[in-house]
């Protein structure tokens, strides 16, 4: 059997797509996922994406990690979904669409792809750290220099803490460039690695940098691009979250797919 795929990739974060609009896809196999997903022997990608449809939104977005695991919301993900659905003539310009955390909406303007976030409910402090949720779990550090640091020794530790071993989280390091400007890079569960670039990540530490007196919008620079992240403050909490990007096709193929026996 031969399946069809396209890949994309939002900032340097890229992504196995597929269209299951039939539901022909064995989704339930997270080895084939991960088999797909390997950078060696198969297609290589951060994660595996499924478009699909669903009966109250223009489709809906399924998202795994490149371990083969269902995961959470992938903001660069759902930004390369958007595009994909216009690709393939699901949507124009403006997606109302379903993920892993609920509903979001998306508007494309020409390379930019305008995807709104949940909303934060609240930030919890960890010493000098910070850790909120955007969707996925997010822990964020800020640092001095953090082109010198080692991000997956450092996102490790973090990560297999006893507090986060069992479900785990996402780190992201963080340096204050200037005013309105910031520096990311993240360790992603699931990867279990280093990304070239984080969307829920990326907006955690926007927020963040909201909290400590940046105004919105935020740009943001990462190993595989740039972002802008507005919001809206309220209390402890965060509205009207835009995670704002490009997102692109980077080539379509077909791999072979060992049927069971």
């Amino acid at each position: 059997m031969a399946l069809s795929f396209y890949k994309y990739q939002g900032t340097g974060n890229d992504f196995v797509m597929i269209d299951n609009r039939k539901l022909t896809f064995p989704a339930t196999d997270e080895q084939l996922i991960k088999s797909l997903c390997n950078r060696r022997t198969g297609i290589g990608a951060d994660g595996l994406i499924l478009l699909q449809n669903h009966d109250d939104y223009d489709f809906e977005m399924v998202y795994y990690n490149a371990d083969g695991r269902l995961g959470s919301m992938c903001g660069n993900g759902a930004r390369c979904t958007v595009r994909f659905a216009k690709q393939l003539g699901v949507i124009e310009d403006v997606a109302y669409f379903l993920a892993a955390d609920g509903e979001h909406q998306a508007t494309i303007e020409r390379e930019e792809i305008q995807l709104k976030m949940t909303d934060v409910v609240g930030v919890e402090r960890i010493e000098d750290d910070f850790y909120l949720n955007t969707g996925s779990p997010h822990y964020v550090r800020f640092v001095e220099n953090v082109d010198n640091l080692d991000v997956y020794a450092e996102g490790r530790l973090v990560r297999y803490s006893p507090r986060f071993n069992a479900v785990g989280t996402n780190v992201n390091f963080v340096q204050r460039l200037s005013d309105n400007e910031i520096y990311v890079r993240t360790y992603e569960r699931g990867v279990e690695d280093e990304t070239l670039s984080c969307g829920t990540g990326v907006t955690a530490c926007a927020l963040v940098a909201g909290m400590t007196g940046m105004e919105s919008p935020v740009s943001v620079k990462t190993p595989g691009g740039n972002l802008k992240v507005a919001f809206e403050q309220d209390g402890m909490g965060f509205r009207y979250i835009y995670l704002i990007g490009p997102a692109k096709l980077v080539f379509t193929g077909t791999v072979p797919v060992p049927e069971k026996v």
